[in-house]
């Protein structure tokens, strides 16, 4: 039997399970701190534990005065030897590497209690549990008068307990224990605990709204009454959004691929659009090559390129392909006037429609076609928009496949969700619409600039059904700057605000409430310019001219605020986490919401204000660089953020009196501001892109065939329109540079041979480039690579799961980054403004 004392017990397993470098006195400091917390004489203890940590990681770097690390510290940053070369900067690296050699064994050791605790829980019979949960909740569920019961009971219940008056203590307390239980429910599988977690996030937010209504409303003068409401009113905008979300997106339905008739004679004919206008031929070209590779039967499937640039090139090579080719003379309601142009000249049963970056896989008919056999009454089958590069956030924060994209949420959660309530919006790209609904709402819709969705609303009017195919059938490219990314969702942001002006979804026929529910979350979201600058600017209001905007104590204010922040995250990490991490929708919103506060204002007082305006695609960004024309709004919130937490600061330090807590929540609602202008700039700093043909991972058989004739078994480790990446057996082949080889690549049981030129070989990688493709070589390379029915299956392998602490953590690093580019940028400018080929 152990007869050691419990506390001995728990540092020796402290200490060996997780090696920290420190004595067993600090380790016995920390237990005594924190388990056991005398009376008095805490501070000391404290002392002493910190001294005894920076004992422990001196000795462990090698400082000379182990005895006094604090003051040796001070030295090398205030009073270290004025050496050359010895500069502030310098002096700041040696703290900072100090600071790093005392941090990392930390961070090790709760990175091991976390992954300890996490296998011990991991353990536990969560699968097992989430199916009992369910199988209860459905037996529940056929019993006719169950539900309706369940529903008025834990309506009353909830609605009591989101208004029951609780003190700060009590709410905290409140907070703990629901804060508890939704962190043993995310960990439940299945889609109950998620209706769970979101009725605990819509309570804790009931809760803050009655609260906010009736016990903050209260001001001292007209101007903070203007003030105050405006806080309010952009909270209230985060409240609906996020009860029409939960709706929206709780049940997604994986909607399978429909089989299509087992005799091809059956199957309808198509029209394939691929609509252009100032594109580059090399963007265009790989879309209709893989358009023509589509498994169809010939006899029923045409491919239309529509050229709405009139260019020549262009339809000389449509000619020499095989493909129809309409153009127009005007450029009347630009995309949608030029589709509905082809509409009158062709006469398929149904139009597939891509943007014309946008390669369709080979089964991208078969996969949906089906669907239309399945439901007489559907007029549309979405699926979903796919980039193979990365987008300015990805390119410029280095997140490309880690951290899920801005529009994966809507791909990959919001459309799912919409189609459960039969609200799946046309997207413009990648879908395919039977042409008689689509001529009765009179074709593609002109009256706005996102034609896409207000055709689908039409539709939707008219009591037609849509359908999202969740799988990706087709590719695309990403905008390539910032500035092109901001033009387009700018677009987007005016379009919808035009259609809720116009064709508002809450007014008129022919919606459903979840179908009126749905399309006013899509266009609300659009909104979110206004609320979000107010966020960015309100401490302002306070540390700047001491203008109480909350009319309550700031430890009532933390009580309400807190648990609303937390339990609506972990609610939406379980229910998003795999389409957007959390705390990075506040850093898109931060970086558009500038930009699309005017347009939405504008367009929802005068929709027939703004035009049609073309993503540019297919660019390249020949050296790194920051935006400074986009990033000025960022730098001016910025500046005015700092300015404003510089006071905040002074006044803390010279005397803040019973302010301290209310200067102390603003300060740190400002610097939080900070770190997301901080990842405003970091994302305007344009990352160098030299390379217009986008590298796409691929694994797949190939065969080297070299100049005698001999092969080598190979397989290719990424492909583009300009060259392969191959994986060879080290050693066995001796090649240079602008060598000469063929491969050969498979499509199905067909094989195709390429002329190929070494670029470079590097053990067991070999790159290539294409030489010299004919017409019929270049559609061959397109169907066998892009057109693969396989191509983007795992696509998303290497995203990582999202988890609310780690969310928090990446954009924090990508705030402190973003200055720290900031700073690099201003250097770079003014050293470039100060040489002599500047003067």
């Amino acid at each position: 039997m152990n007869t050691k004392p419990r506390r001995a017990r728990l540092i020796d397993w402290i200490a060996q399970g997780l090696g920290l470098p420190v004595s067993r006195t600090a380790l016995d400091w920390c237990v005594r701190l924190f388990f056991k917390p005398p009376r008095e004489g805490r501070r000391d203890i404290a002392r002493d534990m910190l001294r005894a940590f920076l004992l422990a990681w001196a000795r462990e770097w090698g400082v000379a005065d182990v005895r006094n690390p604090s003051a040796w510290l001070l030295r090398a940053f205030v009073r270290a030897p004025r050496k050359r070369g010895r500069s502030m900067i310098a002096r700041a690296t040696i703290v900072l590497d100090f600071i790093e050699r005392m941090l990392t064994p930390l961070a090790d050791a709760i990175v091991a209690v976390r992954r300890a605790i996490d296998a011990r829980i991991e353990r536990l019979p969560w699968a097992r549990f989430g199916a009992r949960l369910e199988g209860g909740a459905n037996r529940i569920a056929r019993v006719r008068w169950a539900l309706p019961a369940f529903t008025v009971i834990g309506g009353i219940a909830w609605l009591v307990v989101g208004t029951s008056p609780l003190g700060a203590g009590g709410q905290f307390a409140f907070f703990a224990v629901l804060a508890g239980v939704a962190l043993v429910i995310r960990r439940v599988p299945g889609r109950l605990p998620v209706l769970i977690l979101a009725a605990l996030a819509m309570l804790v937010t009931v809760r803050y709204i009655w609260w906010r209504t009736t016990q903050t409303l209260d001001f001292r003068t007209p101007m903070e009454g203007i003030v105050g409401y405006a806080l309010y009113g952009a909270e209230a905008y985060t409240w609906i959004i996020l009860l029409f979300g939960f709706v929206q997106t709780a049940w997604p339905l994986e909607r399978p691929a429909s089989k299509l008739p087992d005799d091809p004679a059956h199957w309808p004919s198509v029209d394939i659009y691929v609509p252009t206008y100032n594109e580059p031929l090399a963007v265009v070209k790989p879309t209709l090559f893989a358009a023509q590779g589509i498994d169809w039967p010939a006899d029923k499937l045409r491919v239309y390129l529509l050229d709405d640039g009139h260019r020549p090139e262009f339809e000389a090579l449509a000619r020499e392909a095989g493909i129809g080719y309409i153009t127009r003379d005007d450029n009347r309601h630009a995309k949608a006037g030029n589709i509905n142009r082809a509409l009158a000249k062709t006469t398929g049963e149904y139009i597939a429609i891509f943007d014309c970056d946008h390669v369709p896989t080979r089964s991208f008919l078969q996969a949906t076609m089906g669907t239309f056999f399945a439901d007489p009454k559907c007029a549309m089958v979405q699926t979903p928009h796919h980039f193979f590069s990365p987008d300015p956030f990805e390119r410029n924060l280095g997140t490309f496949r880690r951290v899920p994209n801005e529009g994966n949420l809507f791909y990959g959660l919001v459309q799912a969700g919409n189609d459960l309530w039969n609200a799946t919006f046309f997207c413009g790209s990648c879908a395919v619409i039977k042409r008689a609904p689509l001529e009765e709402v009179g074709g593609i819709a002109v009256e706005t600039v996102t034609e896409d969705a207000h055709t689908a609303l039409k539709l939707h009017r008219r009591g037609y059904t849509t359908a999202y195919l969740p799988t990706v059938q087709a590719a695309g490219l990403a905008t390539e700057s910032l500035a092109s990314h901001i033009k387009q969702r700018t677009r987007w942001a005016r379009g919808m605000a035009q259609i809720f002006r116009i064709d508002n979804p809450f007014l008129g026929r022919g919606l459903n409430f979840f179908q009126r529910l749905c399309y006013g979350n899509a266009m609300l979201h659009f909104f979110y310019g206004i609320p979000r600058l107010v966020f960015l600017t309100m401490p302002m209001w306070y540390l700047f001219f001491q203008m109480y905007f909350i009319n309550a104590a700031a430890s009532t204010i933390a009580s309400f605020v807190l648990p609303y922040i937390v339990i609506a995250n972990i609610a939406n990490s379980r229910m998003q986490g795999k389409f957007r991490h959390s705390f990075w929708a506040e850093v898109y919103e931060s970086v558009l919401a500038w930009y699309i506060a005017l347009p939405t204002t504008i367009a929802f007082i005068s929709p027939k204000h703004g035009k049609f305006n073309v993503t540019d695609k297919g660019g390249r960004i020949d050296e790194t660089y920051i935006d400074w024309a986009m990033s000025k709004p960022y730098l001016i919130l910025l500046a005015l953020n700092a300015v404003a937490m510089s006071v905040g600061v002074v006044r803390l330090v010279f005397g803040a009196g019973d302010e301290t807590p209310t200067i102390l929540m603003n300060v740190f609602w400002t610097l939080y501001n900070l770190v997301m202008l901080g990842a405003a700039v970091s994302v305007a700093r344009e990352a160098k892109q030299v390379r217009v043909t986008h590298r796409i991972a691929m694994t797949m058989p190939a065969t080297l065939v070299l100049n005698d004739g001999s092969t080598l078994a190979c397989t290719t480790s990424d492909y583009s329109t300009g060259g392969l990446g191959l994986t060879v057996e080290p050693g066995a082949l001796a090649l240079n540079a602008d060598d000469t080889l063929g491969v050969v690549v498979s499509r199905g049981e067909r094989q195709f041979h390429f002329p190929v030129r070494v670029t470079r070989l590097a053990g067991a990688h070999l790159g290539v480039r294409f030489d010299s493709l004919t017409l019929e070589e270049e559609r061959r390379l397109v169907q066998c690579t892009f057109g693969r029915a396989d191509a983007w299956i795992e696509w998303d392998e290497r995203t990582e799961k999202d988890s609310p602490l780690k969310g928090l953590k990446e954009v924090l690093l990508m705030g402190v980054e973003g200055y720290a580019r900031l700073f690099d940028g201003a250097r770079r400018a003014l050293i470039a403004g100060l040489s002599p080929q500047r003067r």
